[in-house]
């Protein structure tokens, strides 16, 4: 397989810790951001939508959309599961990954912050504003459902990384990445912490990629 992939991306950086949690090690295939290669005509080829990451499976089909990559993922190699058994608790589980997924990155993303750059004039101390109010929205949310789940252990959900956790992790280096206080939120500081433990989660890291 080859993964397509940027290491400051957030949407590649959780596909990597689904792929070293589940045991996968594709060859990595940098796409730099920075100089709008995901928008030339050789990646675009690859993934017409012009985004990373892209998983290239060995066949030659392309995966892309990181929701959709780690529901493959979980669907092919099922151990260890990203997901618990229990119908409700694998709704928690999404609902966590889901804030970040969802209601967070989305509009934190390159293509967001580029065109606030660009077509308002926001300078940085704006853009690291309007990250933060959505990231500050976002885990304040996770902080009081983490609080409230009395049977957790030192993950997002139960003693073993989740769904949950693959997505807040990239969020957490995100938030450090925009200035963000992450003070405001121990319980999801110690979560942030117990995965640093983990190589499938150290060896995701923005910094530890070939092309940082």
């Amino acid at each position: 397989m080859k993964l397509y992939s940027f290491f400051r991306s957030g949407t590649s950086h959780r596909l990597r810790i689904a792929l070293n949690l589940k045991g996968l090690a594709p060859d990595y295939i940098p796409v730099d951001l920075r100089v709008d290669e995901q928008a030339e005509a050789p990646f675009k080829a690859i993934n017409p939508q012009g985004l990373v990451p892209a998983l290239e499976m060995d066949d030659g089909r392309v995966l892309i959309q990181s929701p959709a990559i780690i529901e493959w993922l979980e669907e092919r190699h099922p151990t260890p599961a990203l997901l618990p058994a229990d119908p409700e608790a694998r709704a928690h589980v999404r609902a966590l990954a889901a804030i970040v997924g969802c209601d967070v990155h989305p509009i934190n993303n390159r293509r967001i912050l580029q065109y606030l750059r660009k077509q308002f004039g926001a300078d940085e101390a704006a853009v690291n504003a309007w990250c933060g109010t959505w990231i500050t929205a976002g885990f304040d949310a996770i902080e009081a459902m983490l609080a409230k789940d009395q049977a957790r252990g030192d993950f997002c959900f139960g003693g073993a990384p989740s769904l949950a956790d693959v997505y807040l992790i990239p969020q957490v280096e995100s938030a450090r990445r925009f200035g963000v206080n992450l003070g405001q939120w121990p319980l999801i500081s110690a979560v942030d912490a117990a995965c640093a433990t983990l190589p499938a989660f150290a060896k995701a890291a923005p910094a530890a990629q070939p092309d940082a």
